[in-house]
């Protein structure tokens, strides 16, 4: 049952992720500036802001094992920020919209460029530019939405506003497998997820449906029925236990069986 809620009216909010501290997050806003919050959970106030985005904030991603987080914006920029500090740890000018994420062990994150390029970079010396990077054939039907790493580090899964979701091989950079055959006519941002023993891939769609591949195979195994009323956006699997959460204007909670 919902504990408490808590209200961002005047910023509105996006983009929201946890840090590593109890009943912390930091997140995005759709209102006013592009200023990302530093907020506590705890008592509802701010801790600390983090301007320099000139355009609204497509991607956001925390360190999995420190207090360093990245944000992609609109504005054709990727930052790079410390909790600590107000001030930008280090900035990137790209040629079109990014989406970036973190690997499993914070030491490199991948940033998708225009819908088309994936570029890593080393956290320790990003500023001489990307280690690799892995030109992709660009589609014209959709964008990028998202990418996420396997937390075998092995894999990166790029969300699409379209009708299909790439999986890569991370330290290759070539397409494993395309998934498709699920609905999203409306160019939803739909969000994927890898399970957490990186074996499978889920994404909600356009019906409400979900469905699920073998990461190996590439074959689908699974679709499952949540009785979602809209397009499901948010997808995340736990990392501890075997269980999910998706989301439309609802959210479903869903726990395995064993008759199944």
């Amino acid at each position: 049952r919902p504990k408490r809620t808590l209200y961002s009216k005047k910023y509105g909010v996006d983009l929201i992720r946890y840090t590593h501290a109890a009943n912390t997050v930091v997140y995005s806003s759709n209102k006013i500036d592009d200023t990302i919050r530093y907020l506590s959970l705890h008592d509802n106030k701010y801790i600390r802001y983090f301007p320099g985005h000139t355009k609204r904030v497509v991607a956001l991603s925390m360190s999995p094992v420190d207090d360093t987080f990245i944000s992609g914006s609109l504005d054709k920029t990727i930052r790079l920020w410390d909790l600590r500090s107000p001030n930008c740890q280090g900035l990137m000018h790209l040629q079109g919209k990014p989406v970036c994420s973190f690997d499993p062990e914070g030491l490199i994150f991948a940033a998708g460029v225009n819908s088309e390029m994936m570029k890593l970079y080393d956290l320790r010396s990003f500023d001489k530019g990307p280690f690799a990077t892995f030109k992709m054939q660009y589609d014209r039907t959709c964008e990028w939405t998202g990418l996420k790493f396997s937390n075998d580090g092995k894999l990166i899964l790029i969300s699409t506003n379209g009708g299909f979701i790439p999986l890569i091989d991370a330290f290759k950079g070539a397409v494993l497998h395309t998934f498709g055959g699920y609905n999203n006519s409306k160019a939803v941002t739909l969000e994927a997820s890898f399970t957490p023993d990186s074996q499978f891939i889920m994404i909600g769609s356009e019906d409400g449906k979900i469905h699920v591949w073998n990461g190996e195979s590439g074959m689908k195994v699974a679709v499952l029925d949540g009785k979602h009323t809209g397009p499901i956006t948010c997808l995340q699997f736990n990392p501890k236990f075997m269980t999910f959460a998706s989301a439309c204007s609802n959210m479903a909670f869903w726990l395995p069986t064993i008759d199944d």
